[in-house]
């Protein structure tokens, strides 16, 4: 009984673990290539620093375009905002020879991540939450137009079966009432009773 059910366990606690993992990951990933590059010959070097300081504005200014006006895309401009801030922590802690400089940049770096994606995570959550309360309301709605129906129609099925019962009572008591002696069928056509029918009134 419980195997079915530990996929979804996992499944659930992947899907909540990974985006909350995600700012960090980057973060560290970024601090990561830029040590990398360091050790590779970006240390103290101008020409690496300018370049990362040309894109890191670069990607600055195509965010400050995005945002402007009615046109603009909040999606865009944020993606390249952080890429911007992403470029600039690459470049300085790949200059830097000492790694405390890059540590405080990837904290800094890493807060400022997870306090961007919180308003995104709280945006999501309550979207998530007006979407379940809605598909509940309809589910409900619908539950109650099945009870509704299925009440309908049981009465309807009860109505005929009471209707078909009384039919059968009737037509058996006009039987057993032919069969006495005396019975007269002109004195039930005349109280407006259904007639029976000819073999029994031979009867």
């Amino acid at each position: 009984m419980n195997e079915p059910s530990e996929p979804i366990v996992a499944r659930h606690w992947l899907v909540i673990a990974v985006p909350k993992a995600a700012p960090a990951l980057a973060t560290t990933t970024v601090l990561a290539l830029a040590r990398i590059w360091n050790a590779n010959g970006a240390e103290h070097s101008v020409g690496d620093a300018v370049l990362m300081t040309a894109l890191s504005l670069g990607a600055a200014a195509a965010g400050a375009c995005a945002s402007v006006g009615r046109a603009g895309d909040s999606t865009i401009a944020g993606t390249a905002f952080a890429t911007s801030g992403a470029l600039a922590f690459a470049g300085v802690a790949g200059y830097a020879d000492r790694l405390p400089l890059p540590l405080l940049l990837w904290a800094m770096a890493t807060a400022g991540a997870y306090g961007l994606a919180a308003r995104y995570w709280r945006t999501d959550r309550r979207e998530r939450v007006t979407h379940e309360r809605r598909l509940t309301e309809r589910h409900a709605e619908h539950a109650h137009v099945e009870r509704v129906e299925t009440i309908r129609a049981t009465a309807q099925i009860e109505v005929a079966r009471t209707g078909a019962a009384y039919a059968g009572q009737l037509a058996a008591a006009l039987t057993a009432r032919a069969a006495l002696p005396g019975f007269d069928p002109k004195a039930l056509e005349t109280a407006g009773l259904p007639a029976l029918p000819a073999h029994d009134n031979h009867t």
